[in-house]
């Protein structure tokens, strides 16, 4: 991954936001590339040199959207087969199954969330063509996913400016409490239901 960023801050600038938006696209289907900390090194290049905000963020966003809908598509299309056949290494049946209890639970939400759940993103574009989602829901949700994690990552990048590599950091520590709070919330649905049904089957034996 440092040799991939390296190379990438070594370009031009017409050539980095290229990357931007090569790498955004790219990690939707051939995850894990550093295209979070490229497209922070593109928001700090609005403050060393010539950079664009808007640029990036579109470009970016760009590229998130159709790696989704890409990854989207062959889930829908050929979901069936991959999962059987086990085609595809990260894309495993316990994981898209997980993926489609969340959305059978919270529905479209997921597809919002998606860009802010770290290692997730492949298999919920992949879970969500399974799952055979409207096309157009998914289509405006997960732009406006991308959108928005995209630009915070670009006035990340803007604020920590020369400092852009810590990025890194702050994204490992983010993925680091992403997978805490979501273990917390697990525990305490699986508690709360366990709960429920104890309360349920009570009440029926007292009837």
């Amino acid at each position: 991954m440092e040799v991939i960023v390296n190379a990438v801050a070594s370009l031009d600038l017409r050539y980095v936001y290229f990357a931007v938006f090569l790498f955004a696209f790219a990690e939707n289907l051939f995850p894990p590339l550093p295209s979070d900390v490229i497209v922070a090194f593109g928001g700090a290049l609005v403050t060393l040199g010539d950079g664009s905000a808007s640029l990036t963020v579109a470009l970016a966003t760009a590229g998130s959207l159709l790696g989704f809908l890409s990854m989207y598509g062959i889930g829908r299309r050929f979901g069936g087969r991959i999962l059987k056949e086990g085609r595809i290494p990260f894309i495993t049946a316990s994981r898209v199954d997980k993926v489609r209890k969340w959305f059978g639970r919270y529905g479209y939400g997921v597809i919002v969330l998606n860009r802010f759940l770290a290692g997730t993103r492949a298999v919920v574009a992949f879970g969500a063509g399974v799952s055979a989602l409207r096309p157009a829901p998914t289509l405006v949700l997960s732009l406006l996913s991308a959108a928005m994690w995209n630009s915070l990552l670009v006035a990340a990048g803007i604020f920590l400016g020369e400092n852009w590599r810590e990025i890194e950091r702050w994204l490992s520590a983010y993925s680091a409490a992403v997978g805490i709070a979501l273990a917390v919330f697990a525990i305490i649905a699986i508690l709360a239901a366990r709960a429920a049904r104890k309360r349920k089957s009570q009440g029926g034996g007292k009837a």
